[in-house]
């Protein structure tokens, strides 16, 4: 194939990326200034027809002669007649030569630093430190070692044939194995690869915050890039119109990874998102998940209940799977018969039968429930319940003796009663089988390096319903983030932060609580008994860790500082004033003292 005016070389920000898109244009591979370098000096040095002033005008050099067959670099842009030309002049056959491709600036800088031979110049590439732009590019910082951090695949042979037959050599498959290995190396959640009308930008999101990785890449490498995930994924490379779900598996540094894989048609071509899973990795227990050791009793407590329905709340990536498994570890016994539907598995854990959802093959969350009631279950996982269906079993096992553990995505844990009752789940089943429910949220860990201390104004303070006054005692801290200051911190890359912690609500299911959902109560009552009930909200469990050093108040307000949640937490700490610290009775205003045990009012 020849490049032409009719399908010139797309405008590039490097010459690095100038060789990859001609490499994909052509499919041939294109050479490097390194390659060039290594060059047999004696054949440009030649007397004759074959000096070095030829070699200039001809715009082509010699690479070596290996069994009577002189190998060429020609610029990318010949064609036949070009090459034939070449040829004539060389006084050469077909048969007597070979030719590779380069970039005809490449191929001059070469020609220019091998026409001395008495010059010690290093080969092209090598003589100076690449440019500012070089350093920077996305692309060669992921060029990572292949016996260090190489990715290995377990992929049909019809597969590899599907990617053109030459995966290691492929620039595509190069480019996607490093955008893998990067995203591994940086420890994200989830990596998007988004057209743009600019070009392809990548992204990582690290620890819950997306970060642009790469930019620029030209729209002519979409349908390539989205082709080879798609391959991956085993999905339908042809079908561009509707979205798409699957998965791939890779092996990384002796652990099993799994990529969870959706395209989504966009105006300027299929968005890929992938969400990293780590099949391999230990879980956390619940002293690592949960500071706070109320937060911890409290949900180990509902743990260990011998029946009834557990709901975990929250978004999507907030760690309700994390916290399940945690509380699957602590009740995992030989005497126990623990089973899981989940999608997908993202742990395993031995002695528990983990099953895996096959839509294809009509097996979901609800008709893997229903099989699980004919195999003796004491404790029983479900990944989501997402449909009336699913809900309803899950309620009638709660009903039945067994402990069911279940995630529900709603913003706190009140609005879950809610959520049910919109799927079509009767109230009296939800009062009758629910025990308690946990919402949770993760927050970005203030980096212990090089965080700043600071102590906050009076107006800040006010906008999370706190007193300066009441504050005094304590040490706020905020992230040293590289765009304030221009020292990058070593532990977090400048980011400020490093690493998640749990926020935890947790709602106990009192008999007061269930009168009032099985009546079927608003939200806002329901929250108003928790809370009566000495429930803590999302947003004081944040404000606490924020005391203790963990993370910032801006963090928390980007998180968690709503206005019913203002609104709730401030209700909590009235509540707190009117309620004994010592038997938890209620109090009245004008009481100075408990007058059921005589302890003196906060």
């Amino acid at each position: 194939m020849t490049l032409s005016q009719l399908r010139p070389v797309p405008d590039a920000i490097s010459r690095e990326q100038q060789r990859f898109e001609v490499e994909l244009l052509l499919q041939q591979p294109v050479l490097a200034p390194n390659d060039l370098g290594k060059a047999d000096r004696q054949l440009i040095q030649a007397e004759g027809p074959r000096s070095p002033r030829h070699w200039m005008e001809w715009g082509a050099m010699p690479l070596s002669n290996l069994n009577g067959v002189l190998r060429l670099a020609v610029p990318t842009h010949w064609g036949a007649e070009q090459r034939q030309r070449l040829l004539q002049a060389l006084q050469l056959r077909e048969d007597q030569a070979s030719f590779g491709l380069a970039l005809a600036d490449d191929l001059t800088e070469a020609l220019g630093a091998l026409q001395n031979l008495g010059e010690a110049s290093p080969p092209p590439g090598e003589a100076s430190a690449p440019s500012p732009e070089l350093a920077r590019s996305w692309i060669e910082g992921l060029a990572l070692p292949v016996a260090d951090g190489a990715l290995t695949t377990h992929q049909d042979p019809d597969e590899l044939e599907v990617s053109s037959g030459a995966a290691n050599s492929s620039p595509v498959v190069s480019l996607v194995d490093r955008i893998l290995v990067a995203a591994l190396e940086a420890g994200c959640s989830d990596i998007h690869v988004e057209p743009q009308e600019s070009g392809l930008e990548i992204r990582f999101r690290i620890d819950g915050v997306l970060h642009k990785q790469l930019e620029g890449l030209p729209k002519t490498l979409v349908p390539a890039i989205t082709s080879r995930f798609k391959i991956m994924a085993d999905l339908d490379i042809a079908e561009r119109r509707l979205p798409q779900d699957g998965r791939i598996r890779r092996n990384y540094r002796g652990r099993t990874m799994d990529f969870r894989v959706s395209t989504l048609p966009s105006r300027h071509g299929e968005k890929v998102c992938l969400r990293l899973l780590d099949s391999g990795a230990t879980q956390l227990g619940l002293e690592t998940l949960i500071t706070d050791s109320g937060a911890r009793a409290a949900l180990r407590a509902l743990g260990s209940k011998p029946f009834g329905m557990i709901l975990v709340t929250g978004p999507t990536g907030s760690g309700k799977s994390t916290t399940l498994y945690a509380l699957l570890s602590e009740r995992n016994d030989p005497g126990i018969n623990i089973s899981t539907v989940e999608d997908p598995i993202e742990y395993t854990l031995q002695g528990i039968t983990q099953t895996q959802v096959n839509r294809d093959k009509g097996l979901d969350f609800s008709t893997a429930l229903r099989a699980f009631m004919r195999q003796d279950p004491d404790v029983l996982l479900v990944g989501e319940t997402r449909d009336i269906e699913t809900a309803k079993t899950a309620t009638e096992a709660a009903l039945t003796g067994h402990l069911v553990l279940t995630t529900l995505h709603c913003n706190d844990a009140a609005s879950a009663i809610a959520r049910l009752d919109e799927m079509g789940v009767e109230p009296f089943m939800v009062s009758a089988s629910l025990i308690g429910i946990v919402s949770q949220r993760l927050l970005r860990r203030v980096c212990s390096h090089c965080r700043i201390a600071y102590q906050p104004s009076s107006e800040d303070l006010g906008r999370f319903g706190l007193l300066a006054s009441h504050e005094t005692a304590v040490t706020f801290y905020r992230a040293h983030t590289q765009d304030q200051h221009p020292e990058a911190c070593s532990h977090c890359q400048g980011n400020g932060y490093k690493g998640r912690v749990g926020v935890y609500e947790i709602l106990n299911m009192t008999e007061t609580i269930a009168a009032a959902v099985a009546k079927r109560a608003s939200t806002d009552v329901l929250r108003r008994l928790a809370l009566e009930s000495g429930m803590q909200t999302l947003l004081g469990y944040g404000l606490e860790l924020v005391r203790q050093g963990h993370t910032t108040l801006e963090e928390v307000e980007r998180m968690l500082l709503t206005d019913a949640g203002l609104e709730s937490e401030r209700r909590a700490r009235s509540l707190s004033g009117l309620t004994c610290r010592s038997c938890g009775a209620g109090l009245r205003d004008e009481w100075l003292e408990c007058p059921y045990c005589l302890t003196v009012r906060n």
